[in-house]
């Protein structure tokens, strides 16, 4: 086994990504590799999508996702978008199943070069989000930020979407927050003994949301697909769109938007959106040492 990889620098609609392919391996991306990449301003990431073989017959990979502070997360859904390209690239398909530890996912590549992710069922009840009190109500949680008779941020609607998450709706643009600080502490609040990804929520219209996200193990985050589900899932449940929203999220550097569709024959979340293919080169997966390739051409490629 060689000690190095081949890996791809991507994003989805900002989010910052790290594709590794694992394939052929029996070890894994450490967390300690993790650290060291996200320390290196050139590679620094939201998510790692390490690319495994496949465990279960029927599907094409099992996908590892790693947080930039060296934790497992459940789900990425704009880091699936970018594994979906890079793989399409290589194998001509348009049409992926993977696993990873919330689940299958089915992503498909569509003609105009965006990605659709089935992200599965979203879940209400309070101790599979988990939450800490018991809620038989999850829409509207008691959880508030600021003076008790004048909150900067109150009553979450919360859910999970293989990951936990709570969406404040604010009646601004979620820029005008400080949500760097306001973040760490929702995220490790007690209410949340698994931590949780914490967004905010403008509702533009009924068929349209804004969203700024504080994402669990990474902070700060130009994106972040789950938590756009979550958005809109939890728009649409409690009255305030319908089950199919444009997602506009506010701290992208690009004006492109997700489209979220929560059918109402299965329930499950579809999430649509770009992903972009940066730069490629080979890393350690042990020690996370570096280096780019020296030419490229543009484009989406192949691993």
């Amino acid at each position: 086994m060689t000690d190095n990889v081949q890996f791809a620098r991507m994003n989805g609609l900002g989010n910052k990504i790290l594709v590794v392919d694992m394939r052929g391996r029996k070890d894994r991306v450490t967390p300690a590799a993790a650290t060291a990449l996200n320390a290196d301003p050139a590679t620094a990431f939201d998510q790692i999508m390490a690319i495994h073989d496949p465990k279960a017959q029927g599907t094409d990979a099992w996908i590892d996702i790693l947080n930039c502070d060296g934790s497992m997360a459940q789900a990425c859904g704009n880091g699936t978008r970018c594994v979906v390209q890079a793989l399409a690239a290589e194998t001509g398909k348009k049409a992926f199943t993977f696993q990873t530890i919330a689940g299958i996912l089915n992503a498909t590549e569509h003609e105009d070069g965006t990605i659709s992710v089935d992200m599965g069922k979203p879940v209400f009840a309070w101790d599979r989000i988990p939450l800490a009190e018991e809620f038989a109500d999850t829409s509207r949680i008691e959880l508030q930020i600021g003076p008790i008779d004048n909150p900067v941020l109150h009553s979450p609607s919360a859910m999970s979407m293989g990951n936990p998450h709570a969406i404040f709706w604010v009646d601004k643009d979620p820029m005008s927050f400080d949500l760097d600080r306001f973040g760490p502490l929702l995220e490790n609040h007690p209410m949340f003994p698994e931590r949780a990804n914490i967004t905010l929520a403008q509702v533009l219209s009924p068929s349209s949301l804004r969203t700024r996200t504080w994402e669990r193990g990474a902070g700060l985050t130009l994106a972040c697909g789950s938590a756009a589900c979550a958005a809109a899932v939890s728009a649409a449940r409690t009255g305030r769109t319908g089950r199919k929203v444009a997602i506009d999220v506010a701290s992208a550097p690009a004006p492109a938007k997700l489209t979220i569709e929560w059918r109402e024959h299965d329930d499950h979340v579809v999430m649509t959106g770009p992903a972009e293919w940066e730069w490629s080169g080979m890393l350690n997966p042990t020690t996370g040492i570096w280096q780019r390739d020296a030419t490229e051409a543009g484009g989406a490629r192949a691993l």
